[in-house]
């Protein structure tokens, strides 16, 4: 088997999805040309006549794009799941955060926040600050950063605390520390899934790119880059 796939990934799941190419083109010697986006633009890049020939992304989009005729029929599996964590620059203090007042006192307190001012993860914690009654009380404190720049941005000092995925935060390591998860209460998780395009170029080698990421095989990567296995 030979060839080329053309990859269409989520940024969140980079730094497993790099861990794994290197394993999955030595044993098959197919290729992977990968692209990389936010969840959002993947969604809309697609719908648009981007080419690909599998994408991993929220399992909402990998419907939504099966039912416009995108992603074939019976094709999606689960790929993983990513927990929302909250960073700090290395070196520097890790508050409390194990609990919902412990977490509430961290982002009180904290001088200023990093989030993504874009995609999945921004959405859900300015959504959770609205939820908790705290948005007007730190809106001032706020840091956007665009999209899986979030982690390196407290790396370098532009914030206190960062609030991100916590496969961006280890990926961000060693600049960066993960203080710990949301808690339990207050956790959100963002899921991915796969999906085989419909006009994918070499559909047996997509198929087999698509069971090398769902195997079992590979859940030690995924585990230690952050994504909780399927």
């Amino acid at each position: 088997m030979s060839g080329e796939i053309r990859l269409f990934s989520a940024i969140a799941v980079r730094p497993a999805v790099l861990a794994l190419l290197p394993r999955f083109e030595a044993a098959t010697g197919l290729k992977v040309a990968v692209k990389w986006a936010l969840n959002p633009a993947i969604r809309k890049e697609i719908e648009a006549g981007e080419a690909f020939d599998l994408v991993i992304t929220n399992p909402d989009h990998v419907e939504d794009l099966t039912a416009l005729g995108k992603i074939r029929a019976g094709s999606q599996v689960a790929f993983g799941r990513i927990a929302m964590g909250v960073a700090v620059r290395s070196g520097t203090r890790a508050p409390e955060i194990g609990s919902v007042e412990a977490f509430k006192h961290a982002l009180t307190t904290a001088r200023s926040i990093a989030y993504a001012s874009d995609g999945t993860s921004g959405a859900y914690f300015t959504g959770l600050l609205k939820r908790l009654g705290m948005d007007g009380e730190i809106e001032s404190r706020l840091v956007a950063i665009e999209g899986g720049r979030t982690a390196p941005a407290v790396g370098r000092g532009e914030a206190e605390l960062g609030v991100v995925p916590v496969t961006s935060i280890l990926a961000a390591a060693p600049e960066v520390m993960l203080v710990g998860r949301f808690p339990d209460e207050l956790q959100s998780y963002i899921d991915f899934a796969t999906g085989i395009s419909t006009d994918a170029t070499n559909a047996e080698a997509t198929g087999t790119l698509s069971e090398f990421l769902a195997s079992a095989e590979v859940d030690d990567i995924l585990t230690a880059k952050g994504l909780e296995c399927r």
